[in-house]
């Protein structure tokens, strides 16, 4: 009876908690390097350490990672314990970053040994426990044996001590004959990291400002010194927006200023706070911008990805309007078990309600705002572009009168366009109470200076008589420049305008 009534926990467990809860194998990285940011918070806090460090190595050749820190270590009466079984973990749900004791056998998918090393200051020895992953997959694809999950972590583990420096302490994960090729990417998972680890700003003219604002209002933020083959890696935001792809990118916009903003729960607890990149333009970000999105984070970890939040936005499009982040401080704002969001409670509904209404009002009217403050611009530049063009026709020549009157009836319309586009750049500066709007006019507004002194009109200097090109064709008879007229006509209303001008100046070259 008692066999009837035991619960069975099948071997199929172990894979649900390591390569198919995750849709990215990167993960393992970021698990990793958060069991060591706890220990590191640890040893901190009993003064074993300053500020601690977390070495990540690639080899690619060899098909090995390595994490290793110099915080705690696990002692080694508590290594088997917390080593070998799962979902135990000893870590505070709300305070330590990692709470759920299965992050460490992430790397089981993608391997075929994991190696946790581990010593602990006063004690002359290392713990060595081993997971044959290899081994591990093979007993799990065989469908025709049932095993327990128990009896399959028996056997696929092992475990061994040899002798270490008493004064040592530290935690190693090693991953042997590593399967996944992205893993090995050193490149992609510095760039990786730098979005989802947490990690410092690196030193800019607007990195201050975030770190006074967290000061001021009294938050934190967690940020370890991480290493990959010992390039430290720091937050990826460039405070620049480029277009193009990573072999040809062009700079088309610049970050003036952080904007901040926060939230506190209905009893007047922090909620969360964030800050987001305010570019002159406020245009959508292209994917070379790979730092793109508002992101989400807890403990200063990346919830999900960049476009986890994209649900909360009115228009979906603006979540890729900016470079920001939402750092989640409520401890009751739990990370699920794959950390791509918030698990379900009062407060994370409270979470989702009051960073929508933000998203919803704050940043879609912002968005809208600036999409008519850069398309009044637009107009602008557009109505000198004509004057210039006009200016050029005047002094060169025209093909015939109807090109003449055709520019002078657009010059006249744009002209209308451009004290329309005027007016609707002061207005929204007179009108406007929101800061972030302001920034953008008044970074613009030095040119709308010159945009309103559009260029000097010249006009034709022979009694008004407009100046046709083909007059100036003087090694043809009048007859030939009349011809030439024709065709010149003819290659202005077939190619385009670049084109057709390119190929009459050469005309024009070769018959002066």
């Amino acid at each position: 009876m008692d066999n009837l009534d035991r619960t069975l926990i099948g071997k199929d467990v172990i894979e649900s908690l390591t390569t198919s809860m995750y849709e990215d194998a990167r993960f393992i990285y970021r698990e990793y390097i958060q069991n060591s940011a706890d220990a590191i918070d640890k040893a901190k806090s009993i003064n074993l350490i300053d500020e601690g460090n977390i070495f990540i190595t690639i080899n690619k050749e060899k098909r090995l990672i390595e994490f290793e820190d110099d915080a705690t270590g696990i002692g080694s009466a508590q290594v088997l314990p917390i080593l070998k079984n799962i979902a135990q973990s000893t870590k505070t749900k709300g305070s330590d970053k990692g709470f759920r004791g299965i992050g460490r056998l992430g790397g089981l998918g993608y391997c075929d040994k994991l190696i946790f090393e581990t010593s602990v200051k006063g004690e002359n020895v290392k713990s060595i426990m081993t997971w044959d992953a290899a081994n591990l997959k093979k007993i799990i694809g065989n469908r025709s044996k049932k095993e327990e999950a128990h009896e399959v972590i028996d056997a696929v583990t092992t475990f061994k001590q040899e002798k270490e420096d008493i004064d040592k302490h530290y935690f190693k994960v090693i991953l042997q004959d590593v399967t996944n090729n992205d893993l090995l990417d050193v490149s992609d998972i510095r760039e990786y990291l730098s979005m989802v680890a947490p990690v410092p700003f690196k030193l800019a003219t607007l990195t201050p400002k975030i770190y006074d604002y967290i000061s001021k209002n009294n938050f934190s933020i967690d940020e370890y010194q991480i290493y990959v083959n010992t390039e430290q890696i720091f937050k990826g935001y460039k405070w620049y927006v480029y277009e193009g792809d990573i072999n040809n990118k062009k700079k088309v916009d610049e970050v003036i200023d952080i904007i901040f903003f926060k939230e506190n729960d209905k009893d007047g607890k922090p909620l969360y706070w964030g800050w987001y990149a305010l570019t002159s333009k406020i245009q959508s970000l292209q994917k070379i911008n790979f730092a793109r999105g508002f992101r989400l984070r807890n403990h200063n970890i990346q919830i999900g990805n960049d476009d986890t939040l994209q649900k909360l936005h009115k228009d979906r499009r603006f979540q890729f309007y900016f470079f920001g982040e939402v750092h989640a401080v409520h401890p009751d704002l739990h990370p699920n078990a794959r950390r791509d969001y918030f698990s379900e409670n009062d407060i994370h509904y409270q979470f989702e309600t009051k960073l929508g209404h933000f998203f919803q009002k704050t940043i879609y009217k912002l968005c809208y705002d600036a999409s008519k403050v850069n398309s009044a611009f637009k107009d602008i530049e557009k109505f000198n572009q004509i004057i210039e063009e006009y200016n050029t026709k005047n002094q060169k020549g025209y093909i015939n009168k109807e090109e003449k009157e055709e520019l002078e009836n657009k010059l006249q319309k744009q002209g209308e366009v451009k004290e329309k586009a005027i007016k609707t750049i002061n207005t929204l500066k007179d009108n406007s109470e929101e800061l972030p709007l302001n920034k953008i006019i008044e970074k613009s507004y030095s040119k709308l200076d010159t945009l309103e002194e559009s260029p000097n009109i010249i006009e034709e200097d022979n009694d008004d008589k407009p100046i046709y090109i083909t007059e100036k064709l003087s090694k043809l008879n009048k007859k030939e420049r009349k011809f030439i007229g024709e065709i010149f006509e003819i290659i202005s209303n077939v190619l385009k305008k670049d084109l057709a001008d390119n190929l009459i100046q050469k005309i024009e070259e070769k018959y002066k």
